[in-house]
């Protein structure tokens, strides 16, 4: 038996005789009875008194200072039944005080006998004890004295003494935590005294102390107390709670706010004894632990026989696991409380990590997470607010960043450092993120995001541990499993605003590849859509958090977040409609959202005034102050667009611009819906439906789940709700002010999610489209704010502003009304004077008004002040293009636009010099005003013509260094050189003002030979080469550009020859990459605005060799974003045994008609030649035509033309004709037979690399060729030679198979499921072999290229392509390839009688684009806009690009652009033997018949045969040529399987012009003028 607590004796005492010590140790006095015999019972008054007066004397005594045999007869009293068992409860508490006070007094020897010491304890324990439990009892008092007495003395220990005690024991654990619990007390009562709650837990702990071993329900009970925090679980195992012992969620915010005083006598328990503790919940855990093991065997023994079932299914049952999940739970709270106990339970936790059951390592991994990170059974404290739209933002100078209570149970503590405690459990841990199971991976993803977030528990982690974490973190992003990912991004969705910068930003920024931040913005691009809503909302939300620090110029913040706009608006070059309508979503909810900053009511407004007061916003504790919400909320516009990088700028001014556009055709919908009026018609039924059914067809091709979107248009048609129309217009209007659309739109929200007959899901379908076409960005009321940021570049946002604000006077010049006044204000303030120059930004302020001045002429001020400052900015502006714009605004509002005219040019012709002040401005003004008011110029037009040639352009007066290279380019441009361009500009304005197409002719060719000059001299005029070389490729540049805006007009195009248009064409291979992009860039925004005419598509199909892959790829996407617009337009072929086929749409073969131009282009390119190698630099062109246009729709078509070229001769250039460069003739012919061999070779090649079919074409097919580059060969046996004869020498055709297949190859993808752990350098290989090789050559290849021109000067590119690299387009299919064969014709039937196939004029090209477009508009003021119109949604445009953005990971990479596709199901071809080379087939061979498919759709392989016996037509015509009897060797290969391709068309790319129709239906007046490629072109892709 343990010591007891002895009062020490004296060496008096010991040696003094026995009657002197009981002389002087007076015993007890008391000498009244307690006990009675049977029947005779003491009144229960008396006996309480005389217990009371025992109690008083014996509590006054010492143990030292007594006689103990005195006491014999009282403790023996005191231990009778009748004092133990009697019915009062204030005998009993008088009882048990004595009894104290009688084991205090006799200690260490007890004067009780063992059952006797059974039966005192069983009262006190079962009586006296649990009444302490009401405070309020009126014993209390002796109820603490007797716990008390307990407790000190440790008297408590002679129930270790009883055998058997283990109920006893087991009974005061459990009755104790039960009155600190209170859940024996009622509520509302008074608590129980700290003496008390200290008092208990020290007899707790001495009974653990003493006890050689505890009941396991004792211990059960301990450890049971420290799930007394998860707010999941209700009172411990013999708790009374509900069913399970679960909450209710809705009771989750019921979490106590301090630990429990139960938890704390547990927690007491474990730390004052430690090892009999750490034992005890050792073989606690481990008996949980095996009996789950054991469990598990069994569930495996019988389970044999399905092996290959899941390992969930082979593991613990339900209750084992239920067990589990509470012994974890456990193990969270034992960490933060004692983790000392533990060290015996951390092993079996590591071996947990290697289980073989899926769950066992599912609850060890996340179990060590949570003990790692210190978060315990309360769980995790509330997430970080993260609100985009709060005002004030956080700020990181010194504040906290949420003002949220910090909750003690939730907040993650740890008591010390696991990884320093436990290093080989930790690093057992870390190994899990190689875990073949992606369940496992996704716990661990999030445990190490909460271990970052939470620094270890608050003990901190070291550089190198913090280091790691993250760049695990940042792989999980890329983890081959969705789910892994999606924890990824959960897990950094947890992370504070701080902790993002601070831990996550040091390591890498969203611009660093590789970072966390990085990775994440990847994941926006995932080919999972769950995986890119959960980052994009992250992302948006991590920035619209931080956008208060950018504002405020926090350099650490922008540096790591500043790239986040940039990279979610890169996204949208996806095309996904998915994507669109989720950066819908973020652009107008979380980077700018609606509610920022808070608006109030207008009633708020009316007592405050025009100042909006923010309630409870942290102000750094002032009282909240005014703030203007249009400024704030303009502000926060500006410093997002200024973030934005140039692919992104794109794409956030072609949304503002979408607007415009879009809101028309909205307008047109609602307008139809009041017309259908519910289905009840009084006229014109069939064609309001038919109105309606078309734009909600169109409208319902810009979302996702077209069906669904078109089903909720419906019936949002029928409801006829007006005031929801009504709303709609007001989100539209340009009158309206920021407040009345988020008013409207919120009006609109909660009347459609309320209304009985509104659909569920209805806003889910109107919300995109409100978006896009409410009026919120480009919003009247926030232009004061711009205008005022871009006058003071306040926070260095004035260049963007002025950009702003050009963009709104060309997109959206509506929302200027209200403030024209004060920007011509503002530009009479800024006008410049001989002793004052303007201010920069006033050229964008002349450039905006100058835009609005063009549509509401009528809004400009008249008066004489005005018209003087626009004069001074014609005279002596800077830079020049500030006189432009002032000219064009006087051109546009003046009333007396002749005088004024002629004072202009007066005034800047007036002693005229070159170098005096403002001659550049004064040349500015010339040029616009010989394009605005030529007539009014009159005879000044000469004296402007020998300005700008004589003075100007043939004069040299700048100097250079004759050593320096050639040709080279300059970032800026000096007085000369910028003069010489605004001279070019004079001349080409001068003849774009002539609308008479009689005179034009005589007065267009000199100034057409001198920009041709310029072009093929590469901006050389000089005879002797005196142009400085930074001047050449400016000139040359501005030459070519400015034929492309002559082009425009019809009558100025038709001048533009082919040899002078192939010149033009060369320049998109020049050899300075800033001259090629920017000429390019311009001819993309015209072809997309359809401006110029068809021929004009080839010039981009020459960037085969482009070394930089950048504009390659833009150009790639462009072109295939134009084939799939042209083909959404090609009109159904009517199906059926019956049907006839239909001709081909005017529109539908614009890029097909063009492949003969291209042909004749590459005849008269300068790098051409006839040897095997040149011709297969030359194949290169073919094929990256081929890989973006061809499909199996139009392959057919291609080759027909490819063979149409073979029957004619060329009439670009007289051949044969004298090279300079070589000692004989060129026959350009000869070269043109040459390509089309090539072309019909490549063509083969290629559609077996497909498994397509080739089919006839239907002699309802009209094919012609343009008249100006081709004439028909009138000799009629020459042509016969000519189709017979093969112009391609030996050594061709190998090197073509390859370079088809190169073209064609597709990387391979790992598609296996992750099948073992350790496998990260599999996936890395996995990883590269799935990476998209672009539609661009390999930078290691582009060195040896020479395709773009340099003419001699410079080192040129080598031809020799690097075959072993693959190129454009990804191999759809494996086969063969064909032997080779010599050109052949498709069998057609002629067109008409005595019509050639070479009368094809350009003007019929003309037309097609004309009937397709409309008329052509002139652009008068677009030399300074460089910015390329985007399409924001093509579904159907898959260009490589967009794949290589969709990151692929596990998955196989997608395949190469899907081609709308209107063919009919196509059977496979049966196999037939090839005829023997050069043999003839019978001269009646027929293509196979098709089993009934529309003749337009052939469905099986043909040959290519002639009808040799049909009837030629007139000598020399076509019909001659086509009936020779082509050699079996120029034959297809027959026996070709094709694969099966669906009947169904795809959906059409959303494009402008059905919608324009529809809305024309339905009466609306759209102008489609330059704004068709908003929609059909990412228009300079990216």
């Amino acid at each position: 038996m343990p010591a007891r607590a002895r009062p020490g004796s004296s060496t008096a005492t010991e040696v003094m005789p026995q009657e002197d010590i009981v002389t002087m140790m007076p015993g007890l006095q008391f000498n009244e009875a307690l006990s009675w015999r049977a029947g005779k019972p003491i009144p229960v008054a008396e006996l309480l008194r005389r217990l009371q007066a025992l109690s008083k004397e014996m509590r006054d005594m010492e143990q030292e200072e007594n006689e103990r045999q005195s006491f014999t007869r009282v403790a023996k009293e005191l231990a009778s039944p009748n004092l133990l068992v009697h019915k009062d409860k204030g005998v009993k508490a008088w009882t048990a005080a004595c009894l104290v006070d009688t084991l205090r007094l006799c200690a260490p020897d007890a004067p009780y006998t063992e059952q006797q010491l059974r039966d005192i304890f069983t009262m006190l324990i079962t009586s006296i004890l649990p009444a302490l439990s009401d405070p309020s009892n009126a014993y209390n008092v002796q109820h603490v004295y007797v716990l008390q007495s307990l407790a000190q003395v440790k008297s408590i220990v002679l129930v270790t003494d009883i055998p058997n005690s283990e109920n006893l024991v087991l009974y005061l654990f459990t009755s104790f935590f039960d009155i600190l619990s209170g859940s024996s007390r009622a509520s509302g009562e008074e608590p129980l005294p700290k003496n008390v709650e200290y008092n208990m837990t020290s007899i707790l702990v001495t009974i653990v102390d003493e006890s050689s071993t505890l009941p396991r329900e004792a211990v059960d009970t301990i450890v049971a107390q420290f799930l007394r925090t998860d707010p999941r679980v209700i009172g411990s195992t013999h708790g009374k709670g509900k069913k399970n012992g679960i909450v209710d969620e809705k009771q989750s915010t019921l979490v106590l706010k301090e630990l429990p005083p139960a938890y704390n006598m547990a927690k007491m328990i474990c730390n004052s004894c430690e090892d009999k503790m750490a034992r005890e919940i050792s073989k606690y855990f481990n008996d949980v632990i095996v009996e789950a093991s054991t469990s598990s065997h069994q569930n495996r023994r019988s389970s044999r026989e399905m092996e290959d079932a899941d390992d969930s299914a082979l593991g613990p049952t339900e209750d084992d696991l239920k067990e589990l999940y509470k012994a974890h739970r456990l193990l969270r709270e034992l960490w933060r409380a004692c983790p000392v106990v533990l060290q015996n339970v951390i092993p079996q936790l590591e071996a947990e990590l290697s289980a073989e059951n899926l769950q066992l390592r599912l609850l060890a991994t996340e179990t060590l997470g949570d003990i790692i990170s210190g978060i315990g059974a309360a769980g995790l404290p509330p997430p970080p607010i993260m609100d985009p739209a709060a005002y004030p933002q956080i700020d990181l100078s010194g504040r906290s960043e949420s003002s949220q209570s910090v909750n003690l149970l939730t907040k993650p503590r740890s008591p010390q450092s696991f990884p320093q405690a436990h290093p080989h459990t930790y690093t057992s841990f870390l190994s899990r993120r190689q875990d073949k199971s992606a369940v496992i991976r996704s716990a661990w993803t999030v445990a190490i995001g909460r271990i970052l977030t939470t620094s270890a528990g608050g003990v901190g982690l070291n550089p190198s541990d913090q280091q790691r974490l993250v760049q695990d973190l940042s792989r999980m992003l890329n983890d081959a499993d969705e789910k892994v990912r999606i924890a990824a991004i959960k897990a950094v969705a947890t992370f504070s605003f701080r902790d993002v910068i601070d831990k996550l930003g040091s390591y890498g920024s969203v611009a660093t590849a590789g970072s966390v931040l990085s990775n994440l913005a990847e994941r926006i691009k995932d080919r999972k859509h769950a995986v890119r809503v959960e980052a994009t909302w992250v992302l948006a939300r991590l920035w619209g958090v931080a956008s208060g620090e950018i504002t405020a110029g926090n350099e650490q913040v922008n540096n790591i977040l500043g790239a986040t706009p940039s990279r979610i608006l890169n996204a949208a070059y996806i095309a996904d409609l998915e994507i669109n309508v989720l950066l819908d979503h973020v652009f107008f909810e979380a980077l700018l959202p609606l509610s920022y900053p808070p608006i109030k009511s207008k009633s708020a407004k009316q007592i405050y005034g025009d100042t909006q007061r923010v309630k409870d916003s942290q102000t750094n504790g002032d009282e909240t102050k005014s703030l203007d919400s249009d400024n704030i909320r303009t502000e926060r516009l500006l410093v997002l667009a200024k973030s934005l990088d140039e692919r992104a700028s794109k794409i956030f001014f072609a949304r503002c611009a979408m607007q415009a556009q879009l809101s028309k055709y909205l307008t047109a919908y609602l307008q139809s819906c009041e017309d259908y009026n519910n289905g009840v018609m009084d006229k014109n039924e069939a064609q309001i439906k038919d109105r309606l059914s078309k734009l909600i067809n169109e409208l319902a091709k810009l979302l996702p789940e077209q069906s669904k979107v078109s089903a909720d248009l419906w019936k949002f048609a029928k409801m006829h709700d007006r005031r929801a129309y009504q709303l709609i217009r007001f989100c539209m209007a340009p009158e309206s002010d920021y407040r009345t659309v988020f008013k409207a739109l919120k009006e609109l929200t909660k009347r459609l999610e309320t209304l009985p007959a509104a659909p569920s899901g209805l806003m889910d379908t109107l919300t995109p489209l409100l978006y896009r076409t409410s009026i919120l960005i480009y919003n009247k009321s926030h232009v004061p704010a711009i205008m005022e940021f871009s006058r003071t570049d306040e926070k260095s946002l004035g260049s963007i502003a002025h950009e702003v604000m050009k963009d709104i006077s060309s997109r959206t010049p509506e929302v200027l009304k209200a403030h024209v006044s004060e920007l011509c204000r503002l530009l009479q303030e800024e006008a410049p004077s001989p002793d004052k120059p303007n201010d920069a930004g006033a050229v964008d302020d002349l450039k905006a008004c100058a835009a609005f001045a063009k549509k509401f002429p009528n809004k400009i001020p008249q008066d004489q002040e005005f018209t003087r400052a626009m004069t001074s900015f014609a005279l002596r502006g800077s830079p020049p293009e500030t006189a432009k714009h002032a000219i064009s605004i006087m051109m546009a509002a003046s009333k007396k636009k002749e005088v004024l005219a002629k004072e202009l040019a007066r005034g800047c012709l007036k002693s005229f010099t070159y170098g005096s002040p403002g001659f550049l401005s004064r040349l500015a003004a010339l040029s616009q005003l010989s394009l605005l008011a030529p007539t009014e110029l009159g005879t000044d037009n000469d004296a402007i013509v020998d300005i700008a040639t004589k003075e100007i352009l043939l004069q040299v007066r700048t100097t250079f260094d004759k050593g320096l290279e050639q040709y080279q380019w300059a970032a800026s441009i000096d007085e000369e050189c910028s003069a010489k361009c605004w001279a070019l500009k004079i001349l080409a304005n001068q003849i774009r003002s002539h609308r008479d197409a009689s005179p034009l002719q005589n007065v267009a060719d000199p100034v057409y030979t001198l920009l041709t000059t310029l072009i093929s001299n590469e901006g050389e005029l000089s005879t002797v080469n005196r142009t400085p070389p930074a001047h050449k490729s400016r000139l040359r540049l501005t030459a070519a550009r400015l034929l492309l805006k002559l082009c425009i007009s019809k009558p100025h195009e038709g001048l533009l020859t082919p040899a002078a248009f192939n010149e033009l064409a060369e320049v998109a291979q020049d050899a300075l990459f800033p001259v090629r992009s920017s000429f390019l860039q311009r001819l993309k925004k015209y072809l997309a605005q359809t401006k110029l005419p068809p021929r004009f598509y080839i010039m981009p199909f020459l960037l085969a060799f482009e070394p930089d892959e950048v504009l390659k790829a833009d150009t790639v996407t462009w072109i295939r974003s134009r084939t799939a617009f042209f083909a959404s337009l090609k009109p159904q072929q009517a199906t059926g045994a019956a049907s006839k086929v239909q001709p081909a749409g005017k529109a539908s073969t614009i890029l097909e008609s063009v492949f003969a131009r291209l042909l004749s282009l590459l005849a008269h390119h300068p790098d051409f030649g006839d040897s095997a190698e040149e011709l297969l630099d030359s194949a290169r062109y073919i094929m990256f035509y081929l890989s973006i246009v061809a499909n199996e729709d139009n392959i057919s078509l291609i080759f027909h033309i490819a063979q149409r070229v073979k029957g004619c001769r060329d009439v670009v250039l007289p051949s044969p004709s004298t090279n300079g460069d070589s000692d004989g003739p060129i026959d350009y012919s000869e070269r043109l037979y040459a390509l089309s061999d090539l072309a019909q070779q490549a063509i083969h090649i290629f559609i077996d690399a497909h498994s397509w079919s080739l089919q006839t074409l239907p002699s309802l097919t009209r094919l012609t060729l343009p008249k100006s580059l081709f004439a028909e060969i009138r000799d009629h046996e020459l042509a016969i030679i000519i189709a017979e004869k093969n112009f391609l020498p030996e050594g061709v055709k190998p090197g073509l198979e390859i370079q088809v297949r190169n073209t064609l190859r597709k990387p391979r993808s790992g598609t296996k499921k992750r099948k073992s752990e350790g496998a990260e350098d599999s996936m890395k290989a996995k990883k590269a072999k799935t990476a998209r090789a672009l539609p661009i050559r390999d930078g290691k290849a582009t060195k040896n290229r020479k395709k773009v021109r340099s003419s001699g000067k410079g080192e040129p590119w080598d031809e020799d392509a690097d075959e072993s690299e693959p190129d454009d387009i990804h191999e759809r299919g494996s086969s063969e390839v064909r032997d080779r064969r010599r050109s052949g014709r498709v069998s057609t039937v002629a067109s008409g009688p005595g019509r050639s196939y070479a009368e094809r004029d350009d003007e019929e090209d003309e037309r097609e684009l004309e009937e397709l477009n409309g008329p052509d508009a002139d652009d008068d003021n677009d030399d300074g806009d460089e910015i390329a119109d985007i399409q924001m949604s093509n579904p159907e445009d898959e260009s490589p690009s967009a794949d290589a953005d969709k990151e692929d990971l596990p998955t196989p990479p997608v395949s190469a652009s899907k081609r709308p596709s209107t063919t009919t199901p196509k059977p496979n071809a049966k196999a037939k033997a090839k005829s023997p080379s050069g043999t003839r087939p019978p001269s009646r061979a027929k293509p196979p018949a098709p089993a009934k498919p529309p003749a337009a759709a052939t469905p099986s392989k043909v040959k290519s045969l002639p009808a040799s016996k049909a009837k030629p037509a007139a000598k020399g015509k076509a019909g001659k040529v086509a009936a020779k009897a082509q050699p079996a060797a120029q034959r297809p290969a027959a026996g070709r399987a094709t694969r099966s391709r669906g009947a169904a068309t795809p959906a059409a790319a959303v494009e402008v012009e059905p919608l324009a129709a529809a809305a024309a239906d339905a009466g609306g007046e759209v102008d489609m003028s330059g704004e068709e490629s908003e929609l059909s072109d990412r228009a300079e892709s990216e």
